[in-house]
């Protein structure tokens, strides 16, 4: 999305947009989104099958805790439908442990 020429953005925007570029490349991978929180400030990204051992998962980024809770604000244990910039995702969101951290999990529906 092009912001150049419109206000600010607020956060739940935002967030929804990470989610939705996130949610993006997930479905790209065939694989689960799967957040994990490494530390006061930021959680991990990784692309993988969140019934798998972590070692078999991809990690792709970080997103910072803030905006993290944005998108759990945004979205409910179970499942979900989403329309973020005229597309609608369908996902599961759950909660796993992986590393010794909590996770969130997002499953494509």
């Amino acid at each position: 999305m092009d912001s150049s020429n419109r206000g600010p953005i607020d956060a739940e925007t935002e967030a929804l947009m990470t989610l939705a570029e996130w949610l993006e490349r997930s479905l790209d991978a065939g694989a689960n989104l799967i957040l994990v929180r490494s530390g006061s400030e930021k959680s991990d990204v990784w692309l993988g099958d969140a019934g798998e051992e972590s070692t078999d998962w991809k990690r792709c980024g970080v997103i910072r805790n803030a905006m993290v809770g944005k998108i759990l604000e945004a979205t409910h244990s179970g499942g979900n439908e989403l329309t973020i910039n005229g597309q609608t995702y369908r996902f599961n969101r759950s909660f796993a442990q992986a590393m010794n951290h909590g996770a969130i999990v997002f499953s494509p529906a």
